[in-house]
């Protein structure tokens, strides 16, 4: 398991994050995003969209639970805050686009940990107390391809603290 904390000074810096992170995204990968309400996790995943070249704009699935965008590679989005428990993404269909080709990009994740696959990616945004624009982003990799993909952010920040 392989750790790392960056620094987002503004909301700009936490999209353009998001941009690195999709454009070294890959299908079938699983970004789980945990964060208080308003920490930015849609924010990240518009700016994921944009690296992943989706030119569609991507809006919170609150009410639906996942939006779909076409791609190259397609991305699910998925807003679990409303979930109750794992049963209700079956009703969904959500288990079939979580295993499937696209990339699936999942807000309030812990609610799904049972079914959530041995390899994946975490990202963590918490805001700084004192300062509205700034946010800790901390990414916790398990798995080989997700390790790599974290040394990609890495290369590509050059601003990891």
């Amino acid at each position: 398991m392989m750790k790392h904390v960056f620094t987002s000074s503004s909301p700009s810096e936490t999209f353009e994050f998001g941009v690195t992170v999709g454009r070294l995204l890959k299908p079938g990968d699983v970004i789980c995003l945990e964060g208080e309400l308003g920490a930015g996790k849609t924010l990240l995943t518009k700016g994921i969209a944009r690296g992943m070249e989706i030119g569609y704009p991507v809006s919170s699935p609150t009410f639906t639970l996942i939006n779909e965008y076409p791609g190259k590679v397609p991305m699910y989005h998925f807003d679990l805050y409303r979930l109750d428990g794992e049963e209700g993404l079956y009703d969904t269909g959500g288990e079939e686009l979580l295993y499937g080709s696209g990339v699936s990009v999942i807000e309030w994740a812990s609610k799904l940990k049972g079914l959530l696959p041995p390899e994946r990616l975490w990202i963590r945004i918490s805001p700084v107390p004192g300062d509205a624009d700034k946010r800790l982003i901390e990414v916790e990799a398990e798995g080989d391809r997700y390790e790599q993909l974290v040394k990609g952010v890495i290369a590509d920040e050059g601003t990891g603290d």
